[in-house]
């Protein structure tokens, strides 16, 4: 009838894309009225790029405003009631670019990668040696022009991963159907950028709504850092859920639970 609706941008976390479970998002808030856009990185999935598998968190920033922007001129969406949803990695990209902004009606954060120094704290000391000796080898790589040397974003704990505590390998494959591609690689020098991201630093700068979900045992992205954020935001909330691990929230009862609140909190957000 021509009634304009909300819309919901999405993007994965570290190393991931759209094929891992965000088309599951997408349908439960497209099922509650609400448009959804979700898009995969310059160098990764869908999208093109070289050198493949490069994360660099300002490219993935500017990737992000520019889906907003285009989801902002679609067809049949109201511009104002526009919202962010990042998981994990991406759970910290959607608090750093909606701050200092005045046009985003909601963000929601998922596990959200809060603070690079809280991550690698956790991660302990021999791994953040290990992944900065091979990102200075990649840098040291890229400014002689030669091929990435690249790292596994999850493997097996000690070995040279982005992500590697215990049952990381299995939850992170666990999001992939058997038949979707997913190359388990990132270049080296991404893993650099980690210890000085803090998208907390951030989050009093958010002008809308912030819902942050947590998992009570996760030591991927720690919850502490994460409930800090959501603290610092003028309209920040914090929903935890004792005992569970990082990868837990993407399926089964945990998926059930915790897009029931996200749904509730955009409906309440994203009314005309």
């Amino acid at each position: 009838g021509g009634e304009r609706v909300p819309i919901v941008v999405l993007a994965h976390g570290f190393g991931g894309t759209m094929v891992a479970r965000l088309g599951a998002y997408a349908e439960r808030f497209a099922a509650a009225g609400i448009a959804a856009l979700v898009f995969d990185y310059r160098h990764f999935g869908g999208s093109d790029g070289q050198p493949r598998q490069l994360l660099s968190v300002s490219r993935q920033q500017a990737d992000w405003r520019a889906a907003i922007a285009f989801a902002r001129g679609l067809d049949g969406i109201d511009p104002r009631r526009l919202a962010l949803w990042g998981t994990s990695y991406s759970g910290g990209h959607v608090v750093a670019v909606d701050s200092g902004r005045t046009d985003i009606a909601a963000v929601v954060a998922q596990a959200p990668f809060a603070d690079g120094l809280a991550t690698l704290a956790v991660a302990g000391p021999a791994n953040a040696a290990r992944l900065t000796a091979a990102g200075l080898q990649d840098a040291a790589r890229a400014a002689l022009g030669r091929e990435p040397r690249m790292l596994q974003i999850v493997g097996e704990p000690g070995t040279e991963a982005a992500i590697n505590q215990p049952g990381a390998r299995e939850g992170y494959y666990g999001l992939f159907d058997e038949e979707a591609e997913f190359t388990n690689e990132v270049t080296a020098r991404s893993a650099l950028e980690i210890g000085v991201y803090s998208p907390l630093r951030k989050a009093r700068g958010l002008g809308c709504p912030l819902l942050v979900l947590t998992c009570g045992e996760d030591v991927v992205t720690p919850p502490g850092a994460a409930k800090k954020m959501a603290d610092r935001a003028p309209q920040g909330s914090h929903i935890d859920y004792p005992g569970w691990e990082h990868f837990d929230i993407y399926v089964g009862e945990a998926f059930e639970r915790t897009i029931a609140d996200q749904v509730g909190f955009l409906e309440e957000h994203l009314r005309p």
